[in-house]
């Protein structure tokens, strides 16, 4: 996460929710040869201080869960732009990247194999609700046994977050007339993700004075 306090001044509950919307996002637990890392879509309960996912059970991390519970943290990603110089329309300027990105810190677990129907079903039913007014799909959908037999690939988890941490990199730092400025480059011509959504989000923050 950058440093800077003033890319620092989100609330909790706005990191929260912001990674409770985006619900994906890349699990790190220590290895012995180094982090172990999944990019996996999760549930974060609304009180923000349980998250669930599953793993394939040959993941190194779902078998080292077999050991014991794991420190873990997961990095939610958000939109995120190079900023060129020229954009600023003032001197003496370097490069940059805007983005957003959460940090989700806990103790990660292996959870009874029974909760993973459940599990899935809300974890399903949590993204198909995005998509309306399509005909949610629902697991009643599977041929019979069909569902069963790929569950027993997966293994549900629970990660009991303890800290929370935002890096909302919007320019800031710069005088308002600039980082508006900045801000219609970045929609127009940035490289990146989300170009329109990260302008949005740097012409709303709050600037910082140069």
């Amino acid at each position: 996460m950058h440093p800077n306090p003033v890319f620092h001044t989100h609330e909790e509950a706005e990191n929260l929710a912001y990674a409770r919307d985006r619900a994906f996002g890349i699990l790190a637990v220590g290895g012995a040869e180094g982090p172990w890392m999944s990019h996996i879509p999760f549930l974060l309960e609304e009180a923000g201080d349980t998250l669930w996912l599953h793993l394939l059970r040959s993941n190194p991390i779902a078998r080292a869960l077999k050991d014991g519970p794991a420190a873990a943290r997961i990095a939610v990603s958000g939109p995120d732009s190079y900023v060129s110089p020229d954009w600023y329309d003032v001197a003496d300027q370097v490069p940059t990247w805007n983005y957003v990105a959460v940090h989700l810190t806990g103790t990660l677990e292996l959870r009874p194999q029974d909760e993973l129907h459940d599990l899935l079903d809300r974890q399903s039913a949590f993204f198909e609700d995005r998509l309306l007014p399509k005909t949610p799909w629902t697991p009643s959908k599977m041929s019979e046994g069909v569902m069963e037999r790929m569950m027993r690939a997966i293994v549900p988890c629970r990660m009991r977050v303890t800290s929370v941490d935002g890096t909302w990199k919007l320019n800031q730092n710069k005088p308002d007339d600039v980082r508006m400025h900045a801000a219609d480059y970045v929609e127009a011509c940035g490289i990146g993700t989300d170009l329109t959504v990260l302008a949005a989000l740097m012409r709303g923050a709050n600037g910082q004075g140069a």
